[in-house]
């Protein structure tokens, strides 16, 4: 009825709605090193592994695909399933590879059509980004990203805000989030159509406008079909028709919070234009030519996509057709409104919107349309207005405001622990600022969760971030900022009761003075890696001879090569020196460091046929490492949230 699928393909287009959606995912870009490492040892091991196995006729024809319009090769799609994990070695290894690198952050396993929205904002380092509708996350993970990868800055300039209307989804959010370690986020927790501009300044005459913005609209779902069969039985035009006045109330405060010159991307994983076309018809009509809509196709150069629609049909749900808001009788009038309907000509270039079917790719269903803001919307130009002209008529009068103090939003969910910044005058700063001989250091950047008692984790943020906080705690709910970058560890033997955290070490390493550094060989960080301890003995002369003066705590170990250069948290012993890093990441950086780490993985293949053979001690390092989870319980689990996300992630 409303034209959304080509005529002749049908058929086609039913039948693979009907079957499963393939696996895919993307390598993190936040480090090009790290990126195109990952990529060869992808391309080079585990995909020439699958392809000269013994694969049947119908896993021979679903080699791995790359996605042709994802930047630098790094977006793959695959056809797995769980009978090919349980009968093939190569799936098996492919498949543990991809959780545990997920759980790094280094891969993130992300349906295709849901990599497109934040590939169409344009990213640039600087830019301030607000995901409007982020949970669970793996669009926000790519703002992160994007903001990471074009910076030369290991804390670039912009930020990432990441607000979720739901309270525990947000938690998910913050998992996401985490795996990336970045200093640049805050994730939020209030409804996105009614979202505040956040202050700048105490004085709260700064407000925060962004330059990109992405509102992944809640919608109906029903273009993801093929990984939701439950829509089949529930699917009803009426859910497109209840959310299209949500919908459209999120895309208006959304250009209202972006700056002129900003872009928007509005999508969703709906086919109904009611969800699609005609929310945007609405908010141009709206606009009154303060917004355009960009064809951002030539950014996607290899997908396959149709056209926006420019006519469509309303339906009730009870299938009734109606063509105009006239033919809508009383009882549908709250449900079905006028601005639903499409006008007669297209006055705004809705061919430019983007639609993607499952049958043209082996996708799922969406739709995304990039938006930009050309001038202040009407609205905004009259309150404008308004506000002058009130300012003349004072005539140089001080004129008293009968303002009511605004109320405190009373916050659903979790109540959350303030965050606490720190300053020079913090009794646990000088011995951190001493230690590490932290030079120039923002501290006011430095916040805890606790403002009584002892502190156990300090987290490091971006200053823009940090005035976010700073100023907002009180109008918006805050959910979690900051990267983990320093733990008590209360060892008598180091004369700082603070340790660092590998999450943060990126942020704050430029600042550490040479004192807590040793310079390792490539052979050395290996041995550290594939061993929980190792002692100094077994070292370099010239290692050992560095450590002679060394003192004992926590330490940065450096691996100088132009190819791969190398910082690990470590710990200096009174006789040893270790990596203090979980074993996921032991694994990957031994994998980047090109060390077969076959003799680490959980392998049920091996095991079924050796059963006899020796466990190698090594291995048994590490498989006990990640099996027990110790350390990553830890590093994922902040201390005043550890409950809300091990609840979570049990789940």
């Amino acid at each position: 009825m409303q034209n959304i699928c080509p005529k002749g393909e049908w058929d086609h287009f039913i039948s693979v709605l009907k079957s499963d959606l393939p696996t895919s995912f993307r390598i993190t870009a936040s480090s090009n090193i790290e990126a195109k490492s990952l990529l060869k040892l992808v391309e080079g091991v585990f995909f020439t592994d699958l392809l000269k196995g013994e694969l049947s006729d119908e896993q021979k024809n679903s080699k791995p695909f790359c996605l042709p319009w994802y930047p630098q090769r790094l977006g793959w799609q695959l056809k797995i399933t769980r009978k090919d994990i349980r009968g093939s070695e190569a799936y098996y290894r492919l498949h543990n590879f991809l959780i545990s690198e997920t759980g790094n952050g280094n891969i993130s396993r992300q349906e295709t059509v849901s990599m497109i929205p934040p590939l169409l904002l344009d990213i640039n380092p600087s830019d301030k980004i607000l995901d409007m509708c982020a949970a669970p996350g793996s669009k926000t993970a790519q703002l992160i990203e994007s903001l990471y990868s074009g910076s030369t800055s290991s804390v670039p300039d912009g930020l990432v805000i990441a607000n979720d209307v739901h309270n525990a989804r947000c938690y998910m959010l913050v998992h996401q989030a985490k795996r990336l370690n970045s200093a640049n986020v805050v994730i939020t927790n209030h409804d996105a159509t009614v979202l505040p501009a956040m202050h700048l300044n105490e004085n709260g005459d700064s407000l925060l406008k962004f330059d990109k913005i992405l509102c992944d609209a809640p919608c109906s779902g029903d273009g993801t079909l093929r990984k939701n069969p439950d829509i089949w039985t529930k699917w009803s035009p009426g859910n497109a028709n209840n959310l299209h006045g949500i919908q459209f109330r999120i895309l208006k405060r959304g250009l209202e919070l972006l700056n002129v010159g900003g872009r928007l991307v509005y999508s969703t994983c709906s086919l109904n234009p009611i969800e699609n076309e005609a929310v945007v018809q609405r908010m141009m009509n709206e606009a009154k030519g303060s917004v355009v809509i960009v064809d951002a196709r030539h950014k996607l150069a290899g997908l396959k996509t149709m056209d926006g629609l420019s006519q469509w049909i309303v339906v009730s749900k009870d299938l009734d057709v109606y063509k105009s808001f006239d033919e809508v009788p009383e009882k549908w009038t709250t449900q079905i409104r006028p601005q639903m309907f499409p006008l007669k000509d297209d006055l705004f270039n809705l061919n430019k919107c983007i639609r993607i079917l499952p049958h043209h790719q082996d996708t799922g269903g969406f739709f995304v349309t990039v938006l930009e803001k050309t001038k202040p919307l009407p609205w905004e130009t009259a309150l404008k207005e308004t506000q002058e002209e009130n300012e003349k008529s004072a005539n140089g009068v001080e004129i008293k405001e009968n303002k009511r103090k605004p109320k405190k939003r009373r916050y659903q969910g979790y109540k959350e622990d303030p965050f606490v910044f720190l300053t020079n005058e913090d009794p646990v700063w000088p011995e951190i600022r001493d230690f590490y001989e932290l030079s120039d250091f923002p501290v006011h950047c430095l916040l805890t969760r606790c403002s009584v008692g002892k502190k156990k984790n300090i987290y490091y943020t971006s200053s823009s971030i940090r005035d976010i906080v700073k100023n907002n705690q009180d109008r918006v709910k805050i959910i979690n900022t900051g990267v983990k970058t320093f733990v008590r560890c209360d060892n008598k033997s180091m004369k700082c009761n603070f340790r660092l955290a590998q999450e943060g070490l990126a942020g704050i390493s430029s600042y550490i003075g040479s004192k807590r550094r040793l310079q390792l060989t490539r052979d050395e960080v290996i041995i550290i890696l594939k061993n929980p301890t190792i002692p100094v003995t077994d070292l370099d002369q010239k290692t050992k001879d560095k450590l002679e003066n060394f003192g004992v705590g926590s330490c940065i170990l450096n691996m100088i090569d132009e190819n791969f250069p190398l910082e690990l948290v470590g710990w200096k012993g009174f006789s040893t020196l270790k990596a203090y890093v979980n074993g996921e990441c032991r694994l990957h950086y031994l994998r980047l460091l090109g060390v077969d780490v076959s003799q680490f993985d959980v392998n049920k293949f091996k095991k079924e046929s050796n059963d006899d053979e020796p466990v190698d001690k090594n291995g048994t390092f590490i498989e006990e490492v990640i099996t027990n989870n110790t350390e990553i319980k830890e590093e994922l689990v902040p201390d005043i949230n550890g409950l809300k996300e091990e609840l979570i992630e049990k789940s």
